[in-house]
C-alpha cells in the first residue's frame, strides 16, 4: 500500500503497525537492527532527531519501502 508520510509521528506509527503486524516486541526488533529498544520507542513515538541511518535500517528490516516523489522532473 502507498503511503505518504507527512511527518516522523505517522511514519512511528507506520513502523509500530509494521513490527506488531509481523508479531514483534520492541526489543526483538532492536535486535534484528542492531539498534536499541529506546531507538525503537523513540521512532514509533515520532522523535524527530533520529539517526537516519538507523531508521532505514528498521525500515528495511520490516519491508517498508521508501520512494522518492518529485513534482519537478528533468
Amino acid at each position: 500500500m502507498e503511503q505518504i508520510i507527512p511527518n516522523p509521528k505517522e511514519l512511528g506509527a507506520i513502523v509500530r503497525e509494521a513490527r506488531k503486524e509481523q508479531h514483534l516486541t520492541q526489543e526483538e526488533l532492536a535486535g534484528l537492527t542492531g539498534t536499541g529498544r529506546r531507538f525503537i520507542s523513540e521512532l514509533e513515538q515520532g522523535k524527530t532527531t533520529l539517526e537516519l541511518g538507523k531508521v532505514l535500517l528498521v525500515l528495511a528490516a520490516l519491508g517498508i519501502a521508501l520512494y522518492a516523489l518529485s513534482k519537478w522532473k528533468k
